[in-house]
């Protein structure tokens, strides 16, 4: 009994100020009567008369600042601001006006399309997805047709087999539920087999850790890394935005060193060293070296010899080394041939116990292309038990990565193996024919390669514009031509010298026009600018 006239008084007080409140709300508010009965308590109308005051006093107060806008570029996290991801820039969205203004007014620019080389994104260029891959996710995110009839007749004996494979390693063949923070163990022991196959050294899947591509695994590292601009990483100049990127917005500090264009964007250990020197010198403690082979934009391959060196600098050195890899699959030159940096180290006899070493793989790139899918993985070796626990303390606050990039990141380092096919062959196929056109393109850009530097006067003009040479050139070309690149200063650069990165992704159809474009536009901008 005690409860219910406890409960209806607290529901008689929310009923009493929340009239309260309506009156205050109505220009002429009703009498009080009206709302707590004929003989109204002294309480309720001391509130009343209190809110009311309340309302009339805060309503002559001027409002708290920035009340209105509370977010500015001027209070939010700085390391923000410093961050900048250039395959995504500034051109990239003036192509995106200039594709609106064609739709909407056909024929009102000087071409008719843009074709995009900005960035590595092949099936939003027309490359199809392998059929196997796409196969096996469906069965296993719609594992009920897997015992019907008709899925004989539409799906390879292949990919039903290895998708019931996978199912039986999925726990409750849930793919919509959470996994493991490290992944599915039964796909880390098929990546495993698939790194142990690959360099003829034993994996271990409790090393690996699946990512959302392998984007998320160098945040990872890098936030492990990094507690103050004090904490240096040694990073290649050309490189892949994300390394800058991630290190500015976990408040480190880059450690540039310079590939050899004259190489062949070679990496010289006596440029590592000179830089490693400097950065100490200021009060730096660089704590890993970036090393991307195949390279990212230079397309170079490292010899293995040149791959011990560097082994042995961070060894000495005591330097984590971070190899991104996620090209090794995209290689075109017979005499060059991708090693990984951990096959290297263990030839060179360094265990677990010598050196830190982070591998970094992902599905985006290669003859599968599947960037959207978000699938990848790191394999850490060399790690202390505590910070490998920290390690999995991070990759747990995102509970796991998606369950269908897992399954395709296994399916990468495992495909399916050309003795047990069943015939004929469509995976072998479609991936024989990527692994053709792909060097194709390449070819047709090599025709482009030795062009002159840009002259002095297009330098002047752009500072006269108040932009960056490269920046100046791509904008120029975009607007000429609707070829889209990218500036070299997205990259890095050395200081003086002006480059742009193009992909060699869209549809090979398309790539003879690129290349025609690129050479005509050039050709009139260097007669426009010549000194």
């Amino acid at each position: 009994m005690r409860r219910s006239v406890i409960g209806g008084a607290k529901r008689s007080s929310l009923f009493l100020l929340n009239q309260a409140h309506r009156s205050l709300l109505s220009p002429s508010p009703p009498p009080l009567h009206h709302h707590l009965g004929s003989s109204p308590s002294s309480s309720a109308t001391a509130l009343l008369l209190l809110l009311r005051r309340l309302s009339s006093s805060s309503a002559s107060s001027p409002p708290p600042p920035n009340m209105s806008n509370p977010v500015t570029v001027q209070s939010i996290n700085p390391k923000v601001l410093q961050c900048e991801y250039a395959v995504r820039g500034e051109i990239v969205n003036l192509a995106q006006r200039l594709q609106e203004e064609l739709k909407a007014n056909p024929g009102s620019l000087p071409f008719d399309e843009i074709l995009y080389c900005n960035i590595g994104n092949p099936q939003s260029l027309g490359q199809l997805p392998i059929t196997f891959f796409r196969e096996v996710l469906a069965l296993c995110d719609h594992p009920t047709i897997l015992d019907k009839a008709e899925t004989q007749g539409l799906f390879s004996a292949d990919s039903i087999e290895r998708a019931w494979q996978i199912l039986d390693q999925i726990p409750g063949r849930a793919t919509g539920a959470y996994s493991h923070s490290q992944g599915i163990k039964g796909l880390r022991d098929t990546i495993a087999a698939g790194i142990e196959a690959r360099d003829g050294f034993p994996a271990n899947p409790n090393d690996i850790f699946l990512t959302d591509g392998a984007s998320p695994a160098v945040h990872m590292m890098m936030q492990l890394l990094i507690s103050s601009e004090k904490d240096g990483i040694l990073c290649p100049i050309p490189q892949y935005p994300l390394y800058s990127a991630s290190i500015a917005l976990h408040g480190g500090s880059l450690i540039p060193y310079y590939l050899d264009e004259e190489t062949g964007w070679g990496l010289e250990v006596s440029e590592l060293k000179k830089q490693l020197e400097e950065a100490r010198s200021k009060g730096i403690s660089v704590r890993a070296l970036v090393v991307i082979n195949p390279g990212n934009p230079t397309g170079q391959v490292l010899a293995e010899e040149n791959q011990r060196d560097i082994v042995e600098f961070c060894k000495k050195e005591g330097l984590v080394l971070l190899a991104d890899e996620v090209y090794q699959e995209n290689i075109y030159v017979p005499e060059k041939k991708f090693h990984s940096f951990k096959k290297v180290a263990r030839s060179m006899g360094y265990g677990d116990n010598d050196l830190c070493l982070v591998s970094f793989q992902s599905v985006s790139k290669g003859y599968h292309g599947e960037c959207g899918k978000r699938g990848g993985y790191m394999e850490i070796t060399g790690f202390s038990p505590e910070v490998r626990e920290q390690i999995y303390k991070v990759a747990s606050v995102n509970l796991c990565s998606n369950i269908s990039g897992q399954i395709l990141a296994s399916l990468v380092m495992s495909p399916p193996k050309a003795h047990i096919l069943s015939f004929p062959s469509l995976f072998l196929l479609e991936m024989n024919l990527m692994n053709h056109i792909l060097p194709r393109k390449t070819g047709f850009l090599n025709l482009w390669r030795g062009v002159p530097r840009l002259p002095e006067k297009a330098i002047k003009a752009a500072e006269a514009a108040k932009t960056a040479p490269d920046l100046f050139y791509c904008r120029h070309l975009l607007n000429a031509t609707g070829v889209v690149v990218v500036p070299g200063s997205g990259f890095g650069q050395v200081p003086g010298t002006w480059h742009f990165r193009c992909t060699i992704l869209p549809q090979e159809d398309k790539i003879p026009a690129i290349v025609s474009r690129l050479t005509d536009f050039h050709k009139s901008f260097m007669d426009e600018y010549r000194d």
